[in-house]
């Protein structure tokens, strides 16, 4: 249903993204790819939005690297510029969509999660966010200065974005009275991506989308 194609990030360089439209002036959503790359599985996701009613765009932040290997990704993370990621190739994402849609959003997973709080932070022309198991360092983006709605799905069975990261946020949220729903999920880390056998909940992977389509639904025109 997409296509890879090239858009200009603020610096006027150039960012390589998957987009999948589903006509003009319909709402738009920014996809931040997990560390393992902009793989068929997140152009999946995208086009799965582009049948929901929404333009997406899935922004290539390794640059065409792809792996299945947990080591190899996670080396790949580490040496991602995370403030490039947010003010350019996110930013760029969301200005692009801004020619087709009538407001655009930002989810991601894992990484993309933690990526999308960035994004809420620090990409004002954003008008709602939803997170997948991922929280970035507070120094680099602070939840506390979040002003758009926000959503986020979390695993109870999660080593990486535990359980302690998810109460904090949610405190941190609540404190500053924007309007943020937190969702928790009985499954592990990973639980939407269907690629991965030993993760994959179906259950709550159909809960987490339906509960995220109505959520853009109610906050992108």
């Amino acid at each position: 249903m997409g296509h890879l194609l090239d858009f200009k990030r603020p610096d006027n360089t150039n960012c390589r993204g998957y987009l999948a439209t589903a006509g003009q002036d319909r709402p738009g959503v920014v996809v931040i790819q997990e560390w393992w790359g902009l793989n068929d599985q997140i152009c999946g996701v995208a086009d799965r939005f582009a049948r929901a009613g929404f333009n997406a765009l899935a922004p290539d932040l390794y640059h065409g690297r792809i792996t299945q290997d947990a080591n190899e990704a996670s080396h790949m993370m580490n040496g991602l510029d995370f403030p490039g990621a947010t003010h350019q190739d996110i930013h760029g994402a969301v200005t692009h969509l801004q020619r087709i849609s009538s407001q655009v959003g930002v989810m991601g997973f894992c990484m993309g999660g933690a990526l999308t709080i960035a994004a809420a932070v620090h990409v004002p022309a954003l008008s709602a966010a939803v997170c997948f198991y991922g929280i970035p360092p507070q120094e680099f983006a602070d939840p506390a200065n979040i002003r758009i709605p926000f959503q986020g799905h979390f695993a109870t069975q999660d080593d990486w974005c535990v359980p302690s990261m998810v109460d904090a946020l949610e405190a941190t949220l609540q404190k500053t009275g924007v309007s943020a729903e937190i969702h928790r999920y009985e499954a592990a880390h990973g639980f939407f991506n269907e690629r991965r056998g030993d993760v994959y909940n179906a259950n709550a992977a159909s809960q987490a989308w339906e509960r995220m389509i109505a959520f853009f639904t109610r906050h992108l025109d």
